[in-house]
């Protein structure tokens, strides 16, 4: 941690998200200043409403970028862009953008950032592990069957605590600016493999289903989502787990100095919630 990290105020656009809250939890204990961004904060953050961006850049020097629900949506990279200029003109010194590995939309997103704040600190993510526990896979897990649209490719699942240190570094240090950082677990699953070790711990059977794309979007809309967010998961799962993310990386490692955190790990110490 910089030793004047006392003295950085840091903006989290999607702070009460999955990494959001998890970095602002260790910006806190590390005694730095943060700010959520949120249309429920204060100041109001939105995305979508322009006039919300001078009060909420006000002061920060580093600001975390994280788009909801994804960059990979139409519209996605060019108003995260247009919101990194003006943070940029607003005096932000340090900035970090949660992309997507392998999509071309987010990969789209760090360039215009790029072009408006050259130091931009890019943390490239697919899959997180915490989707089992967290996200949109619990709800399966909970029922025993995991049902995706495509074949049962590895994925190097990702423990979002380690993606959150990460962040933290490259928002209180020196020495990240202009990094990527390709942020992956150690070793790729299968998505089997994955519910077989949920299963062992869980004390309940959990398997993995192939189904197709109707069947997926008829099961999201079953949960209470939209039509529309299960078309963009349909469109977004079929893009990054088409292989291209199977080989894992050393993001973790390079930015942290030690090893990725196993699934198995991210299993044993999340077991209770699936019990």
């Amino acid at each position: 941690m910089n030793e004047n990290a006392h003295t950085e105020h840091i903006l989290l656009t999607g702070g009460t998200g999955m990494t959001g809250r998890r970095i602002t939890a260790r910006l806190a204990e590390a005694g730095v200043r943060t700010r959520v961004g949120s249309r429920s904060g204060d100041p109001r953050f939105d995305w979508h409403d322009r006039s919300t961006w001078d009060a909420v850049l006000d002061g920060v020097t580093g600001v975390y970028l994280c788009y909801h629900p994804d960059l990979a949506f139409p519209g996605a990279a060019e108003t995260v862009a247009a919101f990194a200029e003006r943070a940029a003109r607003a005096g932000v010194r340090r900035m970090a953008l949660l992309s997507g590995r392998g999509e071309e939309r987010a990969q789209l997103a760090e360039q215009l950032v790029r072009e408006v704040f050259p130091g931009l600190a890019v943390l490239r993510c697919a899959m997180f592990a915490q989707d089992f526990s967290e996200s949109f896979l619990l709800g399966p897990v909970l029922a025993g069957t995991v049902a995706l649209p495509m074949p049962d490719v590895p994925e190097p699942f990702v423990d979002l605590d380690d993606v959150a240190e990460v962040a933290v570094r490259t928002l209180t240090e020196d020495g990240h600016a202009g990094a990527l950082y390709e942020l992956t677990g150690p070793k790729a699953l299968t998505f089997a493999e994955a519910t077989a070790a949920v299963s062992e711990v869980a004390g309940r059977e959990v398997t993995y289903q192939v189904v197709s794309a109707e069947e997926f979007v008829d099961l999201v809309v079953g949960a209470g989502e939209s039509a529309e967010l299960g078309h963009g998961l349909v469109a977004l799962l079929g893009e990054i787990l088409d292989g291209r993310n199977v080989r894992p990386a050393d993001g973790v490692e390079r930015a942290l100095g030690r090893s990725a955190t196993p699934f198995a790990d991210y299993v044993r110490k999340t077991a209770d919630t699936w019990r």
